[in-house]
């Protein structure tokens, strides 16, 4: 999975993406609440709610344009715009959910109902009620956000040349072979969150006051109150779905960790574990830029699957194209500018393609807005948060107001960003077909559909499809090219799915307080032992905070959804296949230009948060329970070969083959309902 982000960062990060199971009612209403008038002492819940969707949409677009530009233009202007603009938001919110408390055990319609609940849950940042320590909450989220997007590893402090942010970091991991190399492009980026460690030690014991004084024993009890169920039941729901798939993803590590072994002998493992820096990508979640090493078969057997050197192409030949135009004797200036015209033109050129699948199944052409105001490629003059995100400014398009929706990213012509791009404009898509929900309703169904619906499409994205489009060529239907683009899907989506529990599980311990923060460290590494088969080549001792140095630690975004969302894209994939009137195995199917499929996941779309989530998957798939069967039935070609490969191998791994710390680190404690 690549860096992705679904709504606002901080304060609102989940703000508008959670529900939760109904809570007991106090014996008598709260009269008085702080915040209303006295007016407003005798509204209704119905006049009360449609009150707070007014007051919420109106303060919106103030709040997420502070947020773009914390985002996009980071310097102590932007930041604290941004956290006064996060302390606003939530003082407000506060103030609503006291105000609502004189509405328990009172009669109301269902959906008044609903969103007095979905109220309860606005942020995955809870603040407690004391002025004081809300400000200084907002301030940290803000800082550690900061610090995250302007993080910099210099292997000489006194010489700006040998400075790298993330980006190109992330470049040495994806195409860069040797041992040494990737071992300090991995190491130096971890140092940024060195800092962080005592900011996110307060940012915990403030939001655990804050979910405190909404009536959750912590923050981490809150979080998992975001999915019509009781708190205790998704951490068990997670664990079932994951004993589906955990046999395919064992044999998916066997394999990798003999490949990398052949690659890197005496290296290629640590202790029978994955070593952290080897796998392409920053945190271990997607192996695909190891499919040099990790491809069954050879070009000349299975024909090709080289979506980034057909990009590649692509921008070099548009690059030639502008300087051919030019002057022989161009400036160095002039040069740059040309490059950036370049870069400019694959990035969007990439969105129009991702737009075009949207759009072949029914749905609308984005905004011309979306053109004109996203951020596609990294600015030269300005440190930005790369972190791929999709943003709704403005809840526009039902009022009159032209919706304003946006992308973030720093694209590459590689096929990762290439994917993350259909990724986030599932983003977008959902945002414009809710927008004419009330405002508490505009999300997901709940946060793990709204990272699924992008993905849904990437699993439509079929060799066929990327043939159709040119950026693959050579495709035949032998059972090389069929192992072949499973493995290549697997990369992305199989790898993911552990390290889609891990982070939560780390949060869940830090927040109930079995995790300590003198044992950050070590038990990230333990969980990611167990999980993924993971490890670090050399010893991260408390010195470090490893957590930090992913993007949605310290920016706050709960993680859970992303594991239930690898769920879900397979179910609403098989579901709009069967739309379709797809026949055949489920791998083959692509619904490009299928307007039938594109109807019924609209029609999904629509529906938002309006609704306990149960429902919206029965009127979609049929059936209201989260699954993994389909993703067991899409890699059964792949599950199969990867066991004849592994045959008379030893498979697993041993969690204490980490070298985090000697301890062992406690496990977290089970989930209280």
């Amino acid at each position: 999975m690549k860096q992705r982000h679904a709504l606002l960062v901080l304060a609102i990060s989940a703000s508008l993406a959670l529900s939760a199971c109904k809570r007991e009612p106090t014996a008598e209403p709260t009269a008085g609440a702080p915040g209303a008038t006295a007016a407003q002492q005798d509204e209704t819940a119905d006049q009360f709610i449609a009150r707070v969707n007014a007051e919420l949409k109106a303060m919106y677009p103030e709040l997420t344009a502070a947020q773009w530009l914390s985002s996009t233009y980071i310097n102590d202007d932007s930041q604290l715009l941004a956290a006064k603009s996060n302390e606003k938001y939530l003082t407000a919110l506060n103030s609503w959910i006291e105000q609502a408390k004189r509405f328990e055990g009172q009669q109301m319609s269902p959906e008044t109902a609903r969103a007095i609940m979905l109220l309860k849950l606005g942020t995955a940042m809870p603040a407690p009620n004391d002025p004081v320590k809300l400000s200084d909450l907002a301030a940290l989220a803000t800082k550690m956000e900061g610090a995250y997007g302007s993080g910099t590893y210099c292997t000489d402090s006194e010489n700006p040349a040998t400075c790298r942010q993330l980006g190109a970091l992330e470049d040495v991991l994806r195409n860069n072979r040797d041992y040494a190399a990737q071992l300090d492009a991995w190491q130096g980026w971890h140092t940024i969150s060195q800092p962080m460690r005592p900011d996110y030690q307060r940012f915990v014991e403030l939001v655990n006051e804050g979910a405190r004084d909404l009536g959750f024993a912590n923050a981490g009890e809150m979080w998992r109150s975001g999915y019509d169920m009781p708190p205790a039941a998704i951490a068990a729901e997670t664990d079932r779905l994951w004993g589906q798939v955990k046999p395919l993803y064992e044999q998916l590590h066997c394999y990798a960790r003999t490949k990398l072994e052949a690659r890197y002998p005496g290296q290629g493992s640590v202790n029978g574990l994955l070593p952290a820096h080897l796998m392409g990508n920053m945190w271990q979640q997607d192996w695909s830029n190891r499919w040099d090493i990790l491809a069954p078969y050879t070009e000349a057997q299975a024909g090709s699957l080289d979506v980034t050197g057909a990009l590649e192409r692509q921008y070099q030949a548009g690059l030639s194209d502008l300087l051919g135009k030019q002057n022989a004797m161009i400036s160095d200036t002039k040069r740059a500018e040309v490059v950036r015209d370049a870069e400019l033109a694959i990035a969007r050129s990439m969105t129009e393609r991702a737009e075009d699948y949207y759009t072949s199944i029914g749905m609308p052409k984005l905004p011309d807005g979306y053109w004109q105001r996203t951020q596609f490629i990294k600015p030269r003059d300005r440190d930005v948060v790369c972190h791929a995100s999709a943003w709704d400014m403005n809840m526009g398009g039902d009022d009159g107001t032209s919706p304003d929706v946006r992308t973030k990213m720093c694209i590459k012509p590689n096929e990762e960003d290439f994917t993350t791009i259909y990724h986030e404009l599932g983003h977008v898509y959902y945002y414009l077909a809710y927008n004419h929900l009330p405002p508490l309703f505009q999300s997901g169904a709940h946060d793990g559909f709204h990272e699924a619906i992008g993905d849904t499409i990437v699993l439509a994205m079929t060799p066929q499809y990327l043939q159709s489009i040119g950026l693959v060529s050579g495709q035949s239907p032998s059972n090389e090219a069929l192992i072949n683009n499973q493995m290549r899907m697997a990369l992305s989506k199989v790898a993911f799915m552990p390290f889609g529990l891990m982070i939560d599980r780390w949060r869940w311990g830090v927040f109930d307080g079995s995790i300590t923060p003198d044992n950050y460290n070590q038990a990230w590494w333990q969980l990611k032992a167990r999980y993924q088969g993971v490890a670090p080549a050399t010893p991260r001792g408390e010195e470090f905070f490893d957590p930090g140095a992913k993007y949605h630690v310290p920016g706050n975004t709960p993680y859970t959804r992303y594991f239930l969302s690898h769920v879900l894209q397979f179910q609403f994939y098989k579901a709009l296949c069967d739309a379709a009137g797809h026949t055949g195995p489920l791998y083959t199917c692509s619904f490009h230009g299928n307007q039938a499929a594109g109807e019924k996941f609209w029609a999904m779309l629509s529906k938002g948060n309006s609704q306990p989530w149960q429902q919206t998957l029965r009127e979609l798939t049929g059936g209201e329970q989260m699954d993994a069967a389909p993703v067991l039935e899409y890699f059964a070609p792949l599950q199969d070969w990867l066991k004849q490969q592994n045959e008379g191998r030893t498979c697993g791994w041993s969690e204490s083959g980490t070298t985090a710390a000697a301890a062992p680190a406690p496990a977290p404690a089970a989930p209280q309902g």
